[in-house]
Parts: C-alpha cells; sequence; structure tokens
C-alpha cells in the first residue's frame, strides 16, 4: 500500500485556474501546466515527457488520481524519470485532440484520463487511459509501466525515437485532405444534394435505432443529437412517420430514465445501459444545450407536453446551478460528491419515504423505488410510464397527478440541496456558452419566455466583452477568476456566429449580424485551411501543437466545420459574399461521401444537405413593428429559413435593398433573391415558407 503525500506539499498547478489542474495542485507529483519551462526542462535534462489530460467530471480521472497520483512512492518515480504534464481537455482540446489521434494510432481507443508519453522532444510514442496501481490481468500497473518505459528509453533509445518518428508522420499524413477529393458543385444545388441521399441516411440511421429503447446502438448511450434532428426535419419536409416516431420515443426514453435529473432538470453525460437508466452522473454544459435545441424543435412538431415540461426544468437546472453572476454558464458538474459516483442523486427508500411523505406509496410505482433499490443498493429516480398511464394505474385525473409530482420533486430538490454538492468546474468556456445562448433563444421564441431571452442576451454581451482581447486583436476560449486565457478555437468562434445569427433573428437587432461577420472574417483570415475549403481547429499563430487538425467529425459537440458550412452560407446570402456561399457548398461537397456512410457521425452534415436539398428560403421583414409582427413565424420550425429584419434603418443588402420601412409590417418571402409578391399577412408570408420544396 502506498504511502500518503502531506498536503502541505504544493506544485506548479498551484497557480493555475482550472478547477480539474487545481485538483492536483497538492499531488507529490511534480506537475507542469503544459507550457515551454516543462518542454524546454525535458530536453535539457534529457528526459522523457509524461502528459496526464482529463477534466474535472471525469470519474476515471479521479480514481487514477487517488490511487497513484496522491501516492508518494509513485510520485518518486515519475518525479525521477519523466517531466510530468498535466493538461484540462476543456481548457486545451487542440492538445486533447492531437494526444487523443496519438493514442487511437497506438491502441485503437480511447478515453480518459489520457496519459501519453513523449520523448524529450516531445513526439509521442507510448500511451494508455487509466492504469491500475497494481497489476491485473492484461492490463499493467502504472509503476511497472512507468520503470519499463524508462527501462527502454535507456536501453532502446532509438527504437523509442524511431517509433516516434513514424507516428508524428503517420499523423501528419492523417490529417491531409484527400488530394483527389471531389469539391466540385453543379448547380441549381439542391439537386446536387439529392433526395436519394436523403433516403440513404434515414436508412442507415434507422438501421441501428433501438425502436424497443429509443436513441442508436447499445450501450452505452449517447443522446445522439443531431440524429434525432435530422429524423424530426426529414418529418417536418417529408412527412416521415417512422423518422418523427422514432425521434419522439428517443426523446422521451431519456427523459423518462435515470439520465435525465427527475429531481433537479438537465440531463447527464450518458446512459451506461440501453435503456437510459444508470446515467455517468456528471452533467455538462454542451449536453444540455444540444438537448434543449432538440427537445424545442420535437416540441415545435409534437406540442408535447412531457416535452415542454423537460425545457421548462432542465432551463431551471441551468439558472439555479450553472449561472454565473457575470452573465456565463459554468462547464459541468462531476459526477462524484464525497468521492463517490452518483451520491448526490441516489435515494434509499426509507430517505424517499420519509421526505415525500403520505404519496410516496403511489411514486414507488412511478419512480421504481425499492427497498433493496434499483442501482447499488440505492435508488436512481426514472420511470417507465408517462404521467397519463401512471395516473391511471393509480385512479388520479391528470391535473391531481401533476401536482403529485410536483410536489414530491419539490421536496426532494429542497433536501437534496443540503447534501455535499458535486464539484462544480466553474470555468466559462466560450463555445459551450455560445451553445447554451443559441438554445435559449430557441426556446425563448417557441415558449414565449422573455426571461429566457434575457439571460441569453446577457451571455452574449458577456462573452464579446470578456473573451475577445483588444491589445492583441485575438479571441479567446476559456474565462475565470476576471481573465480569459488561450486563444479561442474554431468551435469557439463557430458557435458563437450562430449565435448571434439567431439572436438577430430574436431581437431584429443588425448589430448582431454585423459582428457575426467580423467574426467570420477573424476566422477565414486565421484558420482557412491550406485550400481555403475548410477550417484548422487552432489558429494559424499558435504554434504549440504539432499538427493542425481539420475536424469534420459532429461528435460531443458539432464539428466547428459543420457549423461554419451553416454559417457561411446564410451570412453569404445576408451579405451576398457569393465566395462565402460557394465555400459552404464545397465544405458540404467534401464530406459527401462519409456522411452517406455514416450519418451518426456527421448529423449535423446531413442536417445541413437536407436543408439545401429542400431550398433555403429568404425572408425579410420590414416595419417598425417587425419583430413584434413576426412572433409567430419564428415561432414555427422552418429549418430552412434565412432571417433579416429592416426595423429602424435600410441596411445595404440585398434583402432589404431598396425596401422603405413603414409603420406597417410588409414580408417579403424570396430564393436567391427571387421574391414572391410582398404581403401584410404574416398567415400567407408563413405558408409561403412552409413550401415543402423551393421551387426553382
Amino acid at each position: 500500500m502506498g504511502v500518503s503525500f502531506s498536503m502541505n506539499f504544493s506544485n506548479r498547478l498551484v497557480n493555475e485556474t482550472s478547477p480539474y489542474l487545481l485538483q492536483h495542485a497538492h499531488n507529490p507529483v511534480d506537475w507542469f501546466p503544459w507550457c515551454d519551462e516543462a518542454l524546454d526542462l525535458a530536453k535539457k535534462e534529457d528526459k522523457l515527457i509524461l502528459v496526464s489530460i482529463g477534466y474535472s467530471a471525469c470519474h476515471w480521472c479521479h480514481v487514477m488520481e487517488k490511487e497513484s497520483f496522491e501516492d508518494a512512492a509513485t510520485a518518486l518515480l515519475m518525479n525521477k524519470y519523466f517531466v510530468c504534464i498535466k493538461v484540462d481537455r476543456e481548457e486545451r482540446p487542440d492538445l486533447d485532440h492531437f494526444f487523443m489521434d496519438a493514442l487511437q494510432a497506438i491502441a485503437g481507443q480511447g478515453g480518459w484520463p489520457l496519459n501519453m508519453f513523449l520523448t524529450p522532444d516531445g513526439k509521442p510514442f507510448y500511451g494508455g487511459t487509466y492504469f491500475p496501481p497494481q497489476s491485473i490481468p492484461q492490463r499493467i500497473s502504472w509503476k511497472e509501466l512507468l520503470v519499463q518505459l524508462h527501462d527502454a528509453f535507456i536501453k532502446r533509445r532509438s527504437e523509442i525515437e524511431t517509433q516516434a518518428n513514424n507516428l508524428l508522420e503517420h499523423l501528419q499524413k492523417s490529417n491531409q485532405l484527400n488530394p483527389h477529393q471531389n469539391f466540385n458543385i453543379q448547380l441549381p444545388v439542391e439537386e446536387q444534394f439529392s433526395d436519394l441521399q436523403l433516403k440513404k441516411i434515414l436508412e442507415q440511421l434507422m438501421s441501428s435505432a433501438d425502436l424497443v429503447d429509443g436513441g442508436f446502438g447499445h450501450a452505452p448511450k449517447f443522446p445522439q443529437t443531431y440524429a434525432i434532428q435530422f429524423l424530426l426535419r426529414h418529418y417536418h419536409f417529408f412527412g416521415t412517420d417512422e423518422a418523427l416516431q422514432h425521434a419522439l420515443l428517443s426523446l422521451k426514453k431519456m427523459i423518462r430514465g435515470g439520465i435525465y435529473d427527475h429531481v433537479g432538470g438537465g440531463f447527464c453525460r450518458y446512459s451506461t445501459d440501453a435503456q437510459w437508466k444508470v446515467p455517468h452522473f456528471e452533467k455538462m454544459a454542451y449536453d444540455n444545450a444540444l438537448l434543449l435545441m432538440v427537445l424545442t424543435e420535437a416540441y415545435q412538431i409534437s406540442k408535447d407536453e412531457e416535452i415542454k415540461d423537460a425545457v421548462f426544468e432542465t432551463v431551471a437546472f441551468l439558472k439555479r446551478e450553472m449561472l454565473d453572476a457575470e452573465g456565463g454558464f459554468y462547464a459541468a458538474l462531476d459526477a462524484d460528491s464525497e468521492g463517490v459516483e452518483g451520491k448526490f442523486y441516489v435515494w434509499s427508500k426509507n430517505e424517499f419515504d420519509e421526505i415525500v411523505g403520505t404519496d410516496a406509496s403511489i411514486l414507488h410505482g412511478y419512480f421504481n423505488i425499492s427497498d433493496v433499490g434499483n442501482w447499488e443498493h440505492s435508488n436512481i429516480l426514472f420511470t417507465k410510464a408517462s404521467l397519463q398511464e401512471w395516473s391511471v394505474k393509480y385512479n388520479l385525473d391528470n391535473l391531481k397527478a401533476k401536482q403529485i409530482l410536483s410536489t414530491a420533486k419539490h421536496k426532494l430538490l429542497v433536501e437534496r440541496e443540503k447534501r455535499v454538492r458535486p464539484g462544480l468546474d466553474d470555468k466559462i468556456i466560450l463555445g459551450w456558452n455560445a451553445l447554451l445562448s443559441n438554445a435559449l433563444l430557441q426556446a425563448a421564441l417557441v415558449f414565449e419566455q422573455q426571461e429566457w431571452e434575457e439571460i441569453s442576451r446577457k451571455n452574449i454581451d458577456f462573452i464579446m466583452d470578456k473573451f475577445f482581447d483588444h491589445e492583441t486583436g485575438k479571441w479567446l476560449h476559456t474565462y475565470k477568476d476576471g481573465k480569459a486565457k488561450y486563444s479561442a478555437f474554431l468551435d469557439d468562434l463557430a458557435y458563437l456566429i450562430q449565435a448571434l445569427i439567431q439572436l438577430h433573428e430574436t431581437t431584429g437587432s443588425f448589430k448582431y449580424l454585423q459582428d457575426a461577420r467580423s467574426i467570420t472574417e477573424y476566422l477565414i483570415e486565421h484558420f482557412s485551411d491550406t485550400n481555403n475549403i475548410y477550417f484548422y481547429f487552432t489558429p494559424s499563430f499558435e504554434t504549440d501543437v504539432p499538427v493542425r487538425k481539420v475536424d469534420l467529425y459532429d461528435g460531443a459537440t458539432p464539428s466547428g466545420n459543420s457549423i461554419m458550412a451553416w454559417n457561411l452560407i446564410r451570412l453569404g446570402i445576408i451579405f451576398d459574399q457569393s465566395e462565402w456561399k460557394q465555400r459552404s457548398y464545397k465544405m458540404l461537397k467534401g464530406v459527401e461521401s462519409t456522411l452517406l456512410r455514416y450519418p451518426t457521425s456527421f448529423g449535423k452534415w446531413g442536417n445541413l444537405l437536407l436543408e439545401l436539398n429542400r431550398g433555403l428560403v429568404e425572408l425579410a421583414i420590414i416595419g417598425k413593428n417587425a419583430q413584434k409582427d413576426s412572433a409567430g413565424i419564428l415561432r414555427t420550425l422552418i429549418p430552412n429559413k434565412i432571417v433579416v429584419f429592416g426595423i429602424s434603418s435600410e441596411e445595404n443588402i440585398p434583402l432589404l435593398k431598396g425596401r422603405p420601412i413603414e409603420q406597417k409590417t410588409v414580408f417579403y418571402v424570396c430564393h436567391d433573391y427571387t421574391c414572391q409578391a410582398p404581403t401584410e399577412n404574416p398567415e400567407l408570408a408563413l405558408k409561403f415558407l412552409l413550401t415543402k420544396r423551393v421551387s426553382q
């Protein structure tokens, strides 16, 4: 058994702001943050480098810290043989992407904690994820690994250096786009992206759909919001019943499952089982943003009250637990509290009964409460029934059933607030905040919640104020304790542009479109790839990662490239920038074949293909009361619309040019700047907008 180290020891991480790095600031390991000092020291002392990457809500990161990084004997080996660097993957996703690619090339799979070993000149050659303190079948112990790698470096250094050089060459080549890739666009675009392609995407999605428990594939199950959004939009345009049914099934199974916090609202990261019952209990800002978006669209189609309730409860969670006083949203809540995963969220039967009181017995059936527990001797709250089904079973009318459920949730929430809370990662990440702003703006329109719009506007104002460095002219990635740091990544700015476009649609203010245009120009200047088609993840002025990655995959968050393709087509039309429109078409064309094979991994691209196939429809709304008079239109799901308001002045853009602003609101519905007859009737304008395919 290892020896614990005194907490009086502090390493260099004590000066960091990342909650994850600060968790390791009193390890006996002599951790560095990623910095030139550490890299230079490795060269000077001719030592191997250990880069250990994780994040504050990562359960197995905490486990490995307690077992190994807090152990003095283990730390002695690490400090003696390696220069040790700790990285928060959420602060430096560029480093995480690079080393994760390296790990997948080495091991065929990845995860966190991500432990990568580098030569003294910074080239990766070996890595893994979690290593136990003692060896177990098929997994070497951490201390044995450290000794073996050091021994190999001393005795077989040339082999390690050859391996590192080969791996780096592989990573550089694998990140290059296929030189034979087809970027040619035939016009009209609606014919280029065909109905047959959309049919193939739908068939691929449905072939992996779990028709019993919702979602796609098997355990572990992630929300796959982009795929669900595609199904909803396919139904919107084509009336495909199977698409709508599976989208709603998936969302309702999640809402009823343990992945959803029935007491406090909001969603956990993923489910460890196929039935959505047992979550990995961490709550991430971006997951809740993406789920809010797709739930809002589902409600626009279905008007389902169960979905509406989940939206309101999730927003309440975000306001209560994730919103900073300055207007930013925190990054995440940990899975663990008091060192135990899920402890904050689960209940014994006795606890539940004592808190809920007289209605406990009928609520047992709703929440699946038992004496022995439904998970590790405790009870995760989840339900297999709708409110309607439960009320019928217990002979309750719907109103009474809803009152009982609401009262019980409130009592449980009040009591839960007395518990030791999970760790909060209180850094504020630009991109995740932009996703949340976008989601709240959409929900504010649909559910007519002025407060949500105000939260979002304050959030965008906060971003514009705190994340731009006026001295250097650079956008920054993360903010904490009054300071923004690290250059912004593609995702950050792509999501921000999209949120600004949505904010114009919500408020009518043209300023937000001008901001979106300015940031787009910044991205084109600093992030464009060598072919001026896609965008690198990192800006040209940052050089501390060996490979600049072009990331096209829609993973836990959307690819910055897929969002920029969406942004460019809209801003290209609004500002009459034909090269932006063409670039968007080429971006989609370049991923076309991959999208058709793997639509769950390229979901946002699939949604863009659907929009372009149906034809983008332009809506200019002009008049002093334009925003108020168009509320009904904006509450309706029209995925392929581009909205421009002319409220106070005639802007120099095609959709507004030469159209005077009067007291009465006038609607112009157009395609490629060719417009229907203007109308003052919003219902008629909506009818034009809802045409299932824009005429050529």
